[in-house]
């Protein structure tokens, strides 16, 4: 068994604890199968390519082409999947994919897949999966319980490399057998089943008292909450830190498989299949390893880990031992992956998660494609021993960097439920929801003796404000009255504002301003301006 996982409230939640839910369990089965798929089809890719002239560039632009379109449909991605219904997105894009994928299947079965119109397909395959992954992603902890987050991110994690093991190495033996068609037409069927699974489902409906955020001001929400968070934008420069060195192992493996260990398309998928193993068996022990490292540590393990297998598959001429040093990278990526992964998505409230972890999604894919451009150019340019070793030094100096900018290592005991605790501001008149920009003003009578206190609380306050929907935020000191603060701060429009009551504050922002309420010496007083056009 996987074993427990720490809940976001202390207990150890069993890791396999979402599948009792049906269609968190019929959606995880669907995406293991599919997982499956894109591997195979990733081998099918990488293997038609080997022996082009250039060979190392153009394998490396596989994972480009895979990976690109992240970098261009990412954060629309996220916004669509926080504002519509997630159900129609992820039918679209599944349907979408299967299209695709039926159509390299026919083309290679008809000898027309040239590298153009490989990479072309691939490419938008890409864009099928960049539609999908932020509401697949943002939809599977609305099916189970929060304290389950975790292992929903181990599930998620163990899934995507159960297909990393499994799905090289049979695709190695049936593209060496029958060629790289059977492959690509399995990708197809299991894009067939995801859409079935979807279709039979029953799907959370969420309901919605406010009208829909548009999609300009849902980006620019996201994009505040995401510069007002620094837990958040520390887990993405982790994330970049390990990513762009570690993407020159699975850039140019094949070319390692073919040319130095010479390898056939069987052999090339056994090395993969170890990558997958590896983080198969880091699953198997993660909750042990959780209790061993903190986060950073476990990122810094992880860094070193991954290093060594660059290492391997750049000098190492044994097979056996090349598989078994891989082994370790994949537990590795695991163990890298998992943290940053279920990081994010506990440091994420509801209402922003989809284009939370768009933005996640942004910097790994696209960290993935620009890493693998590189280093194929790289490669082309002086071989891809030389990008390996580079990529070893710098995965060192990712290990090394943990000790001055460390993750948030007590991000389960964050509570980020839904509370909407603000009171209903009393109106004279009803503005309109498009009416704005909005100014809030709080006042504040604090005590000579608490203002040093109250000021540092306040730099909290503000960031909540920012996160939840302000635009600017200040605070004051009124000079006309003894010991009186003001709090200003402004939001696009009254919808927004309504949605900053109802909808945004969490249970950590009430935490925030009770910490603040504690120094003042009377009730707060509020008032809401909205503003209005001269003439």
């Amino acid at each position: 068994m996987l074993g427990n996982v720490t809940g976001v409230a202390g207990e150890r939640v069993s890791t396999w604890a979402p599948l009792r839910s049906p269609v968190f369990r019929a959606l995880w089965i669907a995406q293991l199968v599919s997982n499956l798929g894109t591997w195979m089809q990733t081998v099918g890719a990488q293997w038609i390519l080997v022996d082009q002239p250039n060979a190392a560039v153009l394998v490396s632009f596989v994972q480009t082409a895979i990976t690109l379109p992240v970098m261009l449909l990412s954060i629309p991605s996220g916004v669509l999947a926080d504002l519509i219904d997630r159900r129609r997105l992820l039918l679209g894009a599944q349907a979408g994919m299967a299209v695709a994928s039926l159509t390299l299947t026919v083309f290679t079965a008809t000898g027309h897949t040239t590298p153009a119109v490989l990479l072309t397909l691939l490419f938008l395959l890409g864009c099928g999966q960049a539609l999908t992954a932020p509401a697949w992603q943002a939809i599977q902890p609305e099916l189970v319980p929060r304290d389950q987050i975790t292992s929903v991110a181990a599930l998620g994690s163990m899934s995507v490399n159960i297909g990393r093991a499994v799905g090289p190495a049979v695709a190695g033996v049936l593209v060496s057998v029958a060629g790289p068609t059977v492959v690509f037409g399995f990708n197809t069927l299991s894009f067939v089943g995801i859409v079935a699974v979807l279709l039979a489902s029953k799907w959370p409906v969420r309901v919605r008292s406010l009208p829909s955020e548009r999609p300009l001001a849902a980006l620019q929400a996201g994009t505040r909450f995401i510069r007002a968070a620094p837990a958040i934008r520390r887990v993405l420069f982790r994330s970049i830190l390990f990513i762009a060195p570690a993407s020159a192992v699975w850039s140019l493996l094949p070319v390692i498989a073919h040319d130095r260990l010479g390898l056939a398309s069987d052999g090339y998928g056994l090395l993969l299949g170890a990558l997958g193993l590896g983080a198969v068996c880091g699953a198997l022990g993660l909750s042990r390893l959780r209790v061993l490292f903190t986060p950073t540590q476990r990122l810094a393990l992880a860094a070193v880990l991954f290093g060594i297998g660059a290492v391997a598959t750049a000098l190492v001429h044994s097979v056996v031992l090349v598989l078994v040093l891989l082994v370790g990278a994949g537990l590795a990526w695991l163990l890298a992956m998992s943290t940053l992964n279920s990081t994010m998505q506990l440091l994420l409230p509801a209402w922003v998660r989809a284009r939370g972890l768009s933005v996640y999604m942004l910097v790994f894919m696209g960290g993935q494609a620009i890493g693998s451009l590189l280093w194929g150019l790289v490669a082309g340019a002086y071989g891809a021993v030389t990008a390996l070793l580079i990529a070893a030094v710098l995965l060192g100096a990712c290990a090394v960097s943990t000790v001055w900018w460390p993750i948030r290592h007590n991000v389960e005991e964050i509570d980020l439920s839904p509370a909407a605790y603000w009171p209903e501001p009393q109106l004279v008149v009803e503005p309109d929801p498009t009416d704005g920009p909005v100014l809030v003003l709080r006042g504040y009578d604090v005590p000579p003796e608490d203002v040093p206190a109250f000021t540092d609380a306040m730099a909290l306050v503000g960031r909540s404000r920012q996160r939840t929907g302000a635009m600017e935020w200040r605070l004051y000191r009124d000079v006309g009255t003894v010991d009186r603060f003001v709090e200003a701060f402004v939001v696009r429009s009254w919808a927004e504002h309504m949605h900053q009551h109802q909808v945004r504050l969490t249970a950590r922002d009430r935490e925030i301003e009770q910490a603040v309420a504690h120094y003042a010496a009377g009730p707060e007083t509020v008032s809401h301006l909205v503003a209005v056009e001269p003439g």
